[in-house]
């Protein structure tokens, strides 16, 4: 499931032959040479935590207008709340002291074209089913409000009274809010 059918399933080394971590370890040597330490610590500047897809077309601190040090953000498939985005929330909040919890989705999501079966399918190939579900969906808005719920119904969480969801439209780059009543 790629978003990009014209790119090869494993990019090929560059023309000096690294590999693409290569070239990211590299890209790193040269922001460390310029890095400054910003003299802050783990606690979110704007006190807000961002639950989003890990899809690549979504660049969340330009999207949001964030600087390095404003929020904490939590990236997995589907950008949906599971039992490890309660765990991250949770340490966001209780230990470092955030208060505002928002949501993204995107349009164009990987998960509305995969189904459970991948689970069945992976054990069938490796002879072990996955713990975790693949949280797929058809409906993104409706997917929005229940990642919502999950979060506002979660006993671990101290602020819930700040918990907004949207959908990012990738061909826009416009976030649409979701009524959770809806």
């Amino acid at each position: 499931m790629t978003t990009s059918a014209s790119l090869p399933a494993h990019p090929a080394p560059s023309e000096s032959g690294d590999s693409v971590t290569d070239r990211l370890v590299a890209a790193n040597r040269r922001y460390a040479s310029e890095f400054t330490d910003p003299g802050m610590d783990a606690r979110p500047v704007l006190h807000v935590a961002v639950v989003a897809c890990m899809d690549a077309r979504l660049d969340l601190h330009k999207a949001l207008g964030l600087e390095l040090g404003d929020c904490h953000t939590i990236r997995n498939a589907g950008g949906v709340v599971t039992d490890d985005t309660i765990r991250s929330l949770t340490i966001s909040q209780r230990a470092l002291g955030t208060r505002s919890v928002i949501l993204i989705h995107h349009t164009g999501c990987g998960l509305e074209s995969l189904t459970e079966d991948f689970r069945h399918e992976l054990e069938d190939e490796v002879g072990q089913r996955p713990a975790w579900a693949v949280e797929a969906f058809r409906d993104v808005d409706q997917d929005v409000r229940q990642s919502m719920q999950r979060v506002r119904t979660n006993p671990f969480l101290l602020h819930k009274d700040d918990v907004r969801g949207f959908v990012f439209d990738v061909h826009t780059g416009l976030l649409r809010e979701i009524d959770p009543a809806t």
